[in-house]
């Protein structure tokens, strides 16, 4: 069982994500068996939370250490961590604490690589790496096998829409649209799908996923921008994208990391292949 108080007015399900991993992991499970209690009542859905809400979660030993993340690497300014897929970013920095400084993220059902740093200066240093594209970030993929070239380096113009969550991809700028540049090379196919290597180029907010869907070759799994009949043919609810590998090319008091390729252990695999 675990216990959390709430600070400041959200929903159930958004709360969960930013605070307690292990719980987001199994928040389904937990809502129907009525497992989940705010202010002592049952929930059985999410619902909307009030600043000094206590929620309590009834979960077991085994959910409760469930890992959150592995350690790639840590030294006295930076953890490069390893997530699993269903693990928020804000889940991820609330779990670690104060003494560690958010520099990127990563989305929920995204696995693999995330950078936090340790002192302000190194947060700054880094979070400045990433803007300056000073950071090589490449992903693996599954993706529907639509591919008119087998490699290319695409350029779109990309708006987001704040209320639903999502963005859209362009062909051409705009005042209101930011430029986007997406590498990919297909690595093997599989029929109606494909494994793809994916080098950002710039880093915003769904880039892979909505650039990708726009020239027709959506990530398998994703239920905002993907086909939902592939999704549903091999069983995938959650996009199969992970954060494969991180390079450094710093020229501050970092640079010393710039020797190292850091690599996830994780790799993309469709459901029914998990826990072979």
């Amino acid at each position: 069982m675990k216990k959390f108080t709430v600070t400041t007015d959200t929903n159930l399900k958004d709360f969960t994500d930013a605070t307690y991993p292990q719980g987001s992991f199994v928040l389904g499970v937990l809502l129907k068996k009525g497992d989940v209690r705010v202010n002592g009542v049952k929930q059985r859905k999410s619902c909307p939370l009030k600043a000094g809400d206590e929620v309590t979660y009834y979960t077991t030993p085994a959910q409760e250490d469930k890992p959150s993340h592995t350690v790639v690497y840590e030294d006295e300014n930076i953890l490069v961590a390893d997530k699993p897929d269903g693990v928020s970013s804000e889940g991820l920095f609330s779990e670690l604490g104060g003494t560690y400084y958010p520099v990127h993220r990563l989305d929920r059902n995204t696995s693999g690589l995330i950078v936090l740093a340790k002192s302000n200066k190194a947060q700054e240093e880094l979070i400045a790496a990433f803007k300056e594209r000073s950071v090589e970030k490449i992903y693996l993929c599954f993706a529907q096998n639509n591919f008119k070239a087998q490699s290319a380096t695409l350029t779109a113009y990309m708006t987001k829409d704040a209320a639903s969550g999502t963005v859209r991809v362009f062909n051409s700028p705009a005042a209101d649209r930011v430029k986007i540049i997406t590498e990919y090379a297909v690595q093997k196919s599989f029929g109606d799908y494909a494994l793809v290597k994916v080098t950002l180029h710039t880093g915003k907010t769904h880039q892979i996923r909505a650039h990708l869907s726009s020239i027709g070759c959506p990530v398998l799994g994703d239920g905002k921008y993907g086909n939902a009949a592939l999704n549903k043919k091999y069983k995938a609810t959650r996009q199969i994208l992970v954060a494969r590998s991180l390079a450094f090319h710093l020229a501050g008091d970092l640079a010393y990391l710039n020797d190292t390729q850091f690599t996830s252990n994780f790799f993309p695999t469709l459901p029914k292949d998990r826990n072979k």
